[in-house]
């Protein structure tokens, strides 16, 4: 029977946030647990992650390494044998269907088809990038690719 007595909390709220600077009987009582003195104990004084008691970091002490291309294009990369497997005779491959399918993770990331592996049957492509060989197969076999 549900009364006052015996109601609890939910498991996530069971435990309270411990609430420091709140006098003696807290057991965090008069400074906070900030210490005496120094850059901790002010008001504000918070310090970047990398921060080291200011001595040159570690992230400074290491040398700068490659290059990184901003203007690059992320292509998510489909085999042909993998669409052989997954896909039936005159089937629309595009994006949303190779998401379904499990071949891609990610469906605003542009796909790029390669041609690992063999393809057995005609299939329609669209909107997609391929490599010239792969363009190749898909002609060869009978398919299409519609842009």
């Amino acid at each position: 029977m549900l009364r006052v007595d015996n109601l609890k909390r939910p498991p996530a709220a069971r435990h309270r946030k411990k609430r420091v600077g709140c006098g003696p009987g807290s057991g965090h009582g008069k400074t906070s647990c900030r210490g005496h003195k120094g850059q901790g104990q002010h008001a504000g004084s918070k310090t970047y992650i990398g921060f080291e008691g200011g001595k040159v970091p570690l992230f400074r002490h290491l040398p700068k390494r490659g290059f990184t291309n901003r203007w690059a294009k992320e292509f998510q990369i489909v085999n042909l044998s993998l669409i052989d497997k997954k896909f039936n005779k005159d089937e629309e491959v595009n994006k949303e269907e190779l998401w379904k399918r499990g071949l891609i993770k990610k469906k605003n990331v542009e796909v790029k088809i390669l041609a690992k592996g063999e393809l057995s049957k005609p299939l329609k492509f669209r909107l997609l990038n391929f490599s010239k060989q792969a363009e190749k197969k898909i002609l060869d076999i009978g398919g299409k690719i519609l842009r």
